[in-house]
C-alpha cells in the first residue's frame, strides 16, 4: 500500500470517528433558547419600553444621551447575567451527559449532540408552540 493510500484511510477514519453517536461535543441552539425563554423576553420588552420612553421624553439631548448610556450599561449587565445562566445550565447538562465541549448550534454545519432540550429544562423554559403553516 502506498503512503498516500494509508494517509487517506487514516484521514477518513478520523473523520468518521467524529460522526459517532456518542460525540463528546454538545450543541445548544441559542436562537431557540432566546425565542422561548420568558425571562429573556421579559427583559427585552422592559428595555425596549424604557428605550422608547427615553426617545419620547421632552428632556434635553444631553439628558437623553445620558439616560440611553445608563440603559445600555444596564442591558449589558442583564445580558451577562442571562449568558451566565445559560452557560451554567449548559455546563450542568454537559457534565451529566459526559460531554467535553459545548458549542452554539449557529455556525456548526454537522456533528455533535443537541442538548438544547436539556438546557431548556435546566432553565425552566417551556417551548412555545410552533405556528401552523398557513394553507396556500
Amino acid at each position: 500500500m502506498t503512503k498516500h493510500a494509508i494517509l487517506l484511510i487514516l484521514i477518513t477514519a478520523a473523520g468518521l470517528a467524529g460522526c459517532a453517536p456518542s460525540s463528546p461535543i454538545g450543541l445548544v441552539d441559542t436562537q431557540r433558547i432566546v425565542a422561548n425563554w420568558s425571562q429573556y423576553q421579559g427583559y427585552q420588552a422592559e428595555l425596549m419600553l424604557e428605550e422608547q420612553t427615553i426617545a419620547q421624553s421632552h428632556a434635553s439631548t444631553q439628558q437623553k444621551q445620558s439616560e440611553a448610556q445608563q440603559l445600555q450599561q444596564r442591558y449589558g449587565k442583564i445580558e451577562q447575567q442571562l449568558a451566565g445562566e445559560l452557560q451554567s445550565a449548559a455546563a450542568q447538562v454537559a457534565k451529566a451527559r459526559g460531554l467535553k465541549l459545548v458549542f452554539t448550534r449557529q455556525g456548526v454545519g454537522w456533528g455533535g449532540v443537541d442538548i438544547t432540550p436539556d438546557v431548556e429544562k435546566a432553565l425552566n423554559i417551556t417551548e412555545s408552540a410552533t405556528p401552523a403553516a398557513s394553507p396556500s
